[in-house]
């Protein structure tokens, strides 16, 4: 009974180690970055072209418009990697835990009696 759950402790090891090794929250946040940069720049260059223009120009309304989209989808990516960091913190705790249970971190448990 004992060799039957450590071998189901090592089964689900295996799949939370497989499950944390594609960190997907990293690539939602790199997302928003570059995203948030993008919103930035285009709005400094909207706000350029109104600046300089004596009526409204349709490049800095079209700059303009840009750069509120890019906010959105960069707060849209930045809640969802929230949530999976979130998920992938509560794995990792888990997985720490399995590692615990089956002496995996502890060097004296693996030498021979």
């Amino acid at each position: 009974m004992n060799d039957d759950s450590s071998h189901q402790t090592r089964l689900e090891l295996e799949r939370l180690q497989k499950k944390l090794e594609s960190r997907q929250s990293t690539m939602h946040f790199a997302h928003s970055g570059i995203a948030f940069l993008a919103a930035v720049i285009l709005a400094a260059v909207a706000a350029k072209l109104f600046w300089d223009s004596l009526r409204p120009p349709v490049l800095g309304i079209t700059s303009a418009v840009l750069s509120a989209a890019l906010v959105l989808f960069g707060t849209y990516r930045y809640v969802t990697g929230s949530r999976f960091l979130k998920e992938e913190l509560r794995n990792y705790e888990l997985l720490r835990a399995l590692r615990r249970s089956l002496n995996i971190d502890d060097p004296s448990a693996l030498l021979p009696p």
